[in-house]
């Protein structure tokens, strides 16, 4: 006899169930696209050498990095995903460093460019940026596709803690975070939130109080879980290779989400519970499973456990 998870139905509002009754069973994929931005702690506005954990490359395609014309990369992208996962629809996803580092028409000239791409195909549009590159100016400018497309800001948090902000050299303090989300207060925007949970300083309650962050802001919408994980070129993958630390393992990661999940806010979609990074590029922890496999594992184990989203959760 199958699961639950076997039907398709989860303990928690997960992103492909959302998409599906959105756009009445259509199959929406996000092709991605590499704008050439940058970011303000590498290029010296802030700071250089980026997060420590980042290397941009680790979450990229291949195909974006090679090619910088926008208009090949999403018609590359588009029909990839037609051909392998039967696409009907895209969501074009700025996703590469910070996709808001730029002056407002230069923006303007960028987005236009990627939105004239099969526009009839196009049913969303997502920008991925850090709390201190948005203003009320790139806010308006973004509103101003919502009329055509359904408009998500990614954002940054990574965690709420300013000491583990500075240790990672993000580059910006919580407390902008905080501002930029309430610049966001009754937008058209849909808000959508990463976090990194497993920085190795930080206790499994200080974990949860990333969720209790998020639920007192009613303009989240979407939420991206990341565990910390370990790549190639990254400042941290240098010193893990000198002095490794304390990573999260599948099962203890998978734990910790069956904690969170019932915290969180029942209305918040949760677009994805893992990160991970291409193989070539991934030092640690490496689970020996591809990303099909841990998704299985963990929707499997939700719902052993009987985790439901929100059934922990007090306004």
């Amino acid at each position: 006899m199958g699961t639950l998870v076997d039907s398709g139905i989860k303990g928690y509002n997960n992103y492909g169930t959302h998409l599906r009754e959105k756009y009445k069973g259509q199959r929406v994929f996000k092709v991605i696209v590499d704008g050439g931005f940058t970011c303000p702690n590498r290029d010296g506005s802030k700071g250089y050498g980026g997060c420590t954990y980042c290397n941009v490359d680790s979450f990229t395609p291949e195909p974006s990095r090679k090619n910088p014309n926008i208009k090949d990369q999403l018609a590359e992208g588009m029909l990839r995903a037609k051909t392998s996962y039967k696409a009907d629809k895209y969501i074009v996803y700025f996703q590469p460093n910070t996709n808001t580092y730029a002056p407002v028409h230069y923006l303007k000239m960028m987005y236009d460019e990627a939105l004239s791409i099969n526009t009839e195909d196009i049913v969303g549009f997502a920008v991925g940026t850090r709390p201190d590159c948005i203003d009320a100016e790139k806010v308006a400018l973004l509103e101003s596709y919502t009329d055509r497309f359904d408009v998500d800001l990614e954002m940054g948090m990574e965690s709420i803690y300013d000491e583990t902000l500075d240790q990672i050299n993000r580059g910006c303090s919580h407390g902008e975070f905080v501002a930029a989300v309430e610049l966001l207060k009754d937008s058209k925007l849909d808000l959508c939130v990463h976090t990194i949970f497993g920085f190795p300083w930080e206790t499994r309650e200080q974990m949860h109080g990333y969720i209790h962050e998020i639920n007192r802001f009613p303009q989240i919408k979407f939420v991206k879980f990341h565990h910390l994980h370990v790549v190639e070129g990254s400042i941290m993958g240098a010193k893990y290779k000198k002095e490794p630390f304390k990573l999260f393992s599948l099962e203890e990661y998978t734990d910790l989400l069956c904690e969170l999940i019932p915290l969180l806010r029942p209305d918040i979609v949760i677009q994805r519970l893992f990160g991970i990074s291409d193989w070539d590029l991934l030092i640690a922890p490496n689970w020996g499973l591809n990303k099909s496999a841990i998704q299985t594992y963990m929707d499997k184990e939700i719902e052993k456990r009987g985790v439901v989203q929100g059934s922990a959760y007090f306004s």
